[in-house]
């Protein structure tokens, strides 16, 4: 049996179930994922906030997708913080790590690099996406920004959304352990009501702003015990989230005890990229020749880089298009 003691906790997900509450929940820590997902892009630091929260929800939200599923968030805005997209890539088979990738696109001009980051996303939307594989239509919910972070947004999202009341509390930030060098670490936790519980909507509830919030999706006794899980969460300090030196279910046992908290398999997480030159090659055949022509260098080759994990892809311009002459997609 693996105890607690014995287990990594950095970049893993932890499910927990509080038994006598109807509510179920994850604790996450990003350790060295965080640090290679940011160290991709030279981010202002507004910005590296914002991509580590939403890495961070990426990970508590995408623990539960199945095998080789993919799980996508993304927050658009009018302001200067345009995009904020992540990507969950579930495990390809029991016992492996989930992959984790983040981007953003801002506005240099415009950005105030070290101002508060929520806020300069504007107006616009938060949107999950659901890919279940070749075959299946993906899913796609949206809502609009509201509250004051992504953590927020994401509240409204499966209020709004999926009727099942879910609350956060999330930590991130760069810190320094005795003997190592700066890092990004981030630690967080999850609790979500039961689904059972999802379309007891409270008739008497009138939803602030229009959208319905957690506390329209519940009867008054499932209420209390929920105000009561999110009152016991937010007594989390900021060292207990991150860690190192408190292991995530000694963290359930001093905030849940009397809910009696069950603790399921960690799930390991690592930063992911797809990208692959077959993949680029293949969002590139849709182009005439002469399209192609536009995008030749004056080194005559067409380049491409991910926006994800930074590589760098070279063609030969007539290997691309759908009148390749050379290279794979050659009509003979």
């Amino acid at each position: 049996m693996t105890t607690a003691s014995t287990i990594t906790w950095d970049d893993t997900v932890l499910p927990f179930q509080l038994d006598r509450s109807d509510i179920r929940g994850r604790v996450a820590r990003l350790d060295g994922v965080l640090d290679q997902v940011l160290e991709q892009h030279d981010y202002p630091p507004a910005v590296e906030a914002l991509v580590a929260e939403m890495a961070l929800l990426t990970a508590l939200i995408g623990q539960t997708i199945k095998l080789r599923w993919k799980l996508s968030l993304q927050v658009r805005g009018d302001g200067p913080a345009r995009l904020i997209a992540t990507d969950y890539y579930g495990p390809t088979k029991d016992g492996e790590p989930g992959r984790i990738r983040a981007y953003a696109s801002y506005d240099k001009e415009r950005i105030d690099p070290n101002g508060e980051g929520f806020g300069q996303i504007g107006k616009g939307y938060f949107a999950i996406l659901i890919d279940q594989g070749e075959g299946n239509t993906p899913y796609q919910g949206v809502t609009p920004i509201a509250g004051d972070s992504l953590a927020a947004c994401a509240e409204a999202y499966f209020a709004q959304s999926e009727q099942l009341p879910t609350s956060f509390q999330l930590t991130y930030g760069k810190s320094t352990i005795a003997g190592q060098s700066e890092g990004w670490r981030a630690g967080g936790i999850m609790l979500q009501a039961m689904p059972k519980a999802s379309p007891l909507a409270n008739p008497g509830a009138q939803p602030d702003e229009g959208l319905t919030t957690a506390e329209d999706l519940l009867t008054d006794d499932e209420g209390e015990n929920w105000n009561r899980a999110n009152i016991l969460m937010r007594t989390a300090e900021e060292m207990e989230l991150i860690g190192p030196s408190v292991h995530p279910t000694d963290l359930l046992v001093r905030l849940f005890h009397e809910d009696a908290p069950r603790i399921f398999d960690p799930q390991p997480v690592k930063f992911g990229c797809s990208c692959s030159e077959d993949k680029v090659r293949q969002s590139l055949s849709i182009y005439s020749a002469k399209d192609i022509s536009t995008m030749t260098t004056d080194e005559g080759t067409v380049t491409a880089d991910c926006q994800f994990c930074g590589s760098h892809y070279v063609f030969e311009p007539k290997t691309l298009g759908f009148e390749a002459t050379e290279g794979p997609d050659a009509k003979s």
